[in-house]
Parts: structure tokens; C-alpha cells; sequence
């Protein structure tokens, strides 16, 4: 899963609007943009492998430090305690929704991964394979990622002109870059697809910054 993995960052900022917008575009991304690092420093490997699933080229064949079961619980427990201490005032509660946030990409993950994500180290791996089904795959990917967006939508309202029609835009925008990542031509490297992807969700962070900045609570 790529752009459905913001659906939940979506609906946490609804359920708990303190938190940061674009900090919750991180967090369901974290164990990816560690995977892209740890790929680029060649701890983690990935082929390129054309037709390994129907939409995409990636075979991720060893990530036990990102997207193990144990490790994916670590990751969601360490980014909790991370934001706990950088913001206090907002307690436990908080840095639970970011845990979950983390958390819910391994969840996610399983639905549409080939059998790749180890349940323990680099062994008994699983996933659903619904990569291997693109209509099936596409829907669940707009269904996650528009939900999320109306739930936030509902819960909020813009302090400018056409807030609503940016977020469409934008949600638009991310699975026209999903079609091109999974139904466009390769990557040419494990490193280049590492890059992209750390790029890609680096400015999705930053293109929600922005779009937070131009909608409000609705409880204020």
C-alpha cells in the first residue's frame, strides 16, 4: 500500500487535532522512510523484479529491521515515547494515536504485500497479496485514503477559499504518483526506488503542512 497508508493519518488527526498534521503523514510512513534508508545504506535488500506482483516491481525479499512484526511494534513504540517527550503537555493519549499511526502501516501493509513481511527476524513471512489484484488494490487505496480525508474534512473547516478542492487535488495528485510508481516503467536501482520513496514522502509531509494551515478545528 502507498497513498492508503494516509487515510488513517487523515482520521487520527480528527479523533486527537492537536497533533500535527504532517507529523502523522510521518509516522504512517516511518517504517518505510527507515526501510528506504536502511536500503540506501544496504542493510535492508530489494530487487527489481518486473511482474512479481501485478502493480508492483518490488521484491522485498529482507526487511526484518522494518517490516518484521516485533520490529513494527518497536518502531511504533519508540516514535509513542519520541513524541511524548518532545510534547509533554499533551500526555499519553497523544503519543498512543502516533504509536497507532506507525502501527497501522505494517496492518495495512499486510493486506496488500505478497508474502514478505516476516512475523519474527526473516522467517514465516505473510501478506495478502491483493498487489497481485490492481482493481481490488486501487479501490482499497481510494477507499483508505478519500475515508481518511472526509473524516478530517467533517471535523474541520477551511480558513481560505477552496480548502475543500485542494485536498481533492491533492488526494488526486498522490494516486496519479501512485499509478505512474506501480503501473509505469521500473525503477532503474534498489537505490533509486529507495530515494524516490524517501523524497515522495518527505514532500507529502510538507505539502501537509501547508494544507493544514488552511483549515481549523471545528471545536474552536
Amino acid at each position: 500500500m502507498f497513498v492508503g497508508h494516509y487515510g488513517p493519518s487523515f482520521a487520527i488527526k480528527a479523533c486527537k487535532q492537536s497533533i500535527p498534521l504532517w507529523v502523522l503523514f510521518l509516522a504512517v510512513q516511518l517504517l518505510d522512510i527507515v526501510w528506504s534508508l536502511l536500503v540506501l545504506l544496504g542493510i535492508e535488500k530489494v530487487r527489481i523484479v518486473p511482474g512479481i506482483t501485478a502493480t508492483n516491481p518490488l521484491d522485498l525479499y529482507y526487511m526484518p529491521y522494518t517490516h518484521s512484526l516485533p520490529m513494527a511494534m518497536l518502531w511504533a513504540l519508540l516514535a509513542a515515547f519520541a513524541y511524548r517527550l518532545w510534547r509533554r503537555e499533551e500526555g499519553w493519549p497523544a503519543a498512543g494515536w502516533i504509536g497507532a499511526a506507525v502501527f497501522s502501516h505494517w496492518i495495512l501493509d499486510l493486506l496488500v504485500h505478497r508474502p514478505d513481511l516476516p512475523l519474527y527476524d526473516d522467517t514465516c513471512k505473510v501478506g495478502l497479496g491483493l498487489w497481485n489484484f490492481p482493481v481490488a488494490s486501487s479501490l482499497l487505496e481510494i477507499a483508505f485514503l478519500f475515508g481518511g480525508m472526509y473524516f478530517y474534512w467533517t471535523r474541520t473547516r477551511p480558513v481560505v477559499r477552496g480548502g475543500l478542492y485542494g485536498m481533492v487535488i491533492f488526494g488526486l495528485v498522490m494516486l496519479a504518483i501512485q499509478g505512474t510508481v506501480f503501473f509505469g516503467p521500473p525503477p532503474p536501482s534498489d537505490r533509486a526506488a529507495a530515494m524516490t520513496a524517501l523524497l515522495g514522502y518527505l514532500t507529502f509531509a510538507a505539502v501537509a503542512f501547508w494544507m493544514e494551515r488552511r483549515t481549523r478545528s471545528s471545536r474552536e
